[in-house]
């Protein structure tokens, strides 16, 4: 099947140049759906329509509607549905661990975020239109989530963590990422924190740089360049002290977790989500029910990082900890999908090549989870995570015009997310069928 479109040739034009344009000059957008899964994992309409006003859904109804004056964009052949979210991304840098690792002391501030913006761009043309990007230079993506917020670069909505809150030598400590006798080595790191007071204050450097959501380290880490396993290294008082004060400035947190003391210590704390979550026993699933705390799953990060290790592209130290977390991730996701925990799609993308987030879909189907769940996870689940449901997660009225289609039923094949054909982000088109070039007429 092919998607058709139909604008006329100024609108389309204008919708593929300045952001916002398309929306000052034909602010009434018409999407005739073949297929409309407006709210994941409930049944999809058949023929209907989405009207779309600026950057806002105005209305959905059954049938092709027509309205005056109104452009029409036609996926009747397609299955059209919200845009899709990721919950754990990391923007900032190169996603080849060894290409990153022979140009670190040569890059700076401005050519990461030039990197950034086009990881951004590439997430986008995914049919990713929000991510949460848990560590990175917070000045460097929070200028980004703001200047894609105010129209300036096309890119996903971005709710940001700035740097994850660390302890010494601990997972997250920029120290740990470069030689130690090695120019760049940070002294004084405001991110690193130890003790329950130091935590407090950790958080609220965060908050101060205009963090979103709160990322805490609970445990070790793939990719710090140190050994010592993934294991709890942030004390439960230190856990503790981090979540009360992430919620006190009405901030969610985010813990990334393997070591299965680690994780029961974050979800004892009261965090939101738990990020990775490796290694599991009857406890941790237990808690999961009693806090109602979301498992963000990031099934192709230890996948990644094994074959980067594999081909020499980690350290011994990381390598070591690759080697231990293969395999128990998908083990662990297998069990929660049994247990009912609650579960927020994300990838770890950065870890992974940016642009190829959906291919998550394939291993969480591959491990048991169904497809139409599997998307309801990145559409509303993540959005209920996130807190942003009133915005996004489903094609609903008053929603933002975060929209993307395929050819085919992804509930059937999921892997037709791989290749979205078209995405539309706050009532803007940015992609029209990739190969599929659209029919344009009036």
């Amino acid at each position: 099947m092919q998607l058709v479109a139909r604008l006329t040739a100024t609108a389309a034009a204008l919708a593929l140049a300045v952001p916002g344009a398309a929306q000052q000059s034909e602010p009434l957008t018409v999407i005739h759906a073949g297929t409309l899964m407006a709210e994941p994992g409930k049944a999809p309409m058949r023929n209907a329509s989405v009207i779309v006003r600026g950057r806002t859904i105005e209305a959905v109804q059954p049938g092709f509607a027509e309205v005056p004056g109104a452009r029409v964009i036609d996926l009747r052949s397609a299955t059209v549905m919200p845009g899709l979210i990721d919950s754990h991304v990391h923007l900032r840098g190169l996603d080849d661990r060894l290409q990153a690792r022979l140009q670190e002391n040569s890059l700076d501030s401005e050519d990461n975020a030039y990197i950034a913006l086009a990881n951004a761009r590439k997430t986008l043309q995914a049919g990713f239109t929000t991510v949460r990007d848990l560590g990175g230079d917070p000045r460097l993506i929070l200028s980004l989530r703001d200047a894609i917020n105010n129209g300036m670069v096309g890119g996903p909505t971005i709710i940001a963590a700035g740097l994850g809150v660390s302890v010494s030598g601990g997972h997250g400590d920029p120290r740990n990422l470069r030689n130690r006798d090695s120019s760049l080595a940070v002294a004084n790191p405001r991110n690193v924190c130890n003790g329950a007071d130091d935590c407090r204050r950790a958080v609220r450097e965060q908050v101060g740089h205009g963090a979103d959501v709160i990322k805490i380290m609970a445990t070790g880490g793939v990719l710090s360049n140190v050994p010592g396993g993934l294991n709890q290294q942030m004390m439960d008082d230190e856990i503790r002290a981090a979540v009360s004060t992430a919620k006190s400035f009405g901030r969610k947190v985010a813990a990334h977790a393997h070591g299965v003391d680690g994780i029961n210590a974050a979800l004892s704390a009261g965090v939101d989500s738990i990020e990775h979550g490796t290694f599991t026993n009857a406890e941790t699933f237990r808690l999961y029910a009693q806090t109602g705390a979301y498992y963000v799953p990031t099934l192709l990060a230890p996948a990644a990082a094994l074959a980067d290790g594999q081909r020499g592209a980690l350290t011994p130290a990381q390598f070591e900890k690759a080697r231990l977390a293969a395999g128990n991730a998908e083990k662990s996701f297998a069990q929660a999908i049994r247990s009912g925990v609650k579960i927020a799609f994300g990838t770890d993308t950065g870890v992974s090549p940016h642009g190829r987030n959906a291919e998550e879909f394939a291993l969480m189907v591959k491990n048991g989870m169904a497809p139409a769940i599997a998307i309801r996870s990145a559409t509303v689940d993540a959005a209920e995570l996130l807190g942003v449901s009133s915005r996004v997660g489903t094609i609903a009225a008053g929603k933002d015009a975060d929209i993307i289609a395929v050819d085919g039923d992804p509930t059937a094949n999921i892997r037709l997310l791989e290749s979205v054909g078209f995405v539309m982000k706050s009532g803007r088109v940015h992609k029209q069928g990739g190969a599929r070039q659209l029919t344009i007429v009036d």
